[in-house]
């Protein structure tokens, strides 16, 4: 059932543009593929998707294209604005709607500073495993952004 679904997934975004979550949530049920937001999400993180300012797009090897995913410098760089330190919390503000392709960029890199993130809307959260670890991820961070 997962490959069919991230088949379907696969499908609709080389067919269409999806804006958001709930829009592709909404396009797989279409179809007969009734996913949770949790699915939804980890799905994503699979297929390795990314968020632009058209909406969701295929990794660039799937489309057979010359160029790649951007990196996270160029995440960073693009949609954060600060990041925040609160013991061994790091939260990173970013342009609205871009939290989701934040939070991605920054689960790919498996920094070994990060335990996991939690995206909303215009904020990520990143979770450390210690107060070091999460100045150490804030300094990175912040050299990224600029």
């Amino acid at each position: 059932m997962k490959q069919q679904r991230h088949h379907a997934v696969r499908e609709l975004l080389v067919r269409t543009t999806v804006a958001s979550q709930d829009e592709l949530r909404a396009k797989l049920a279409e179809r007969g593929f009734k996913v949770t937001q949790a699915t939804l999400s980890r799905d994503i993180r699979e297929l390795r998707l990314w968020k632009g300012p058209s909406g969701y797009a295929l990794p660039d090897e799937e489309k057979n294209d010359e160029s790649s995913l951007p990196g996270i410098n160029e995440v960073l760089r693009s949609f954060g604005l600060e990041a925040r330190l609160a013991l061994n919390l790091l939260v990173v503000v970013t342009a609205t709607g871009s939290a989701q392709t934040v939070a991605a960029g920054i689960d790919y890199e498996e920094w070994p500073e990060v335990v996991g993130t939690i995206a909303g809307d215009d904020t990520v959260l990143v979770i450390c495993p210690d107060e070091e670890k999460a100045r150490q991820l804030k300094a990175r961070i912040d050299d990224f952004i600029g």
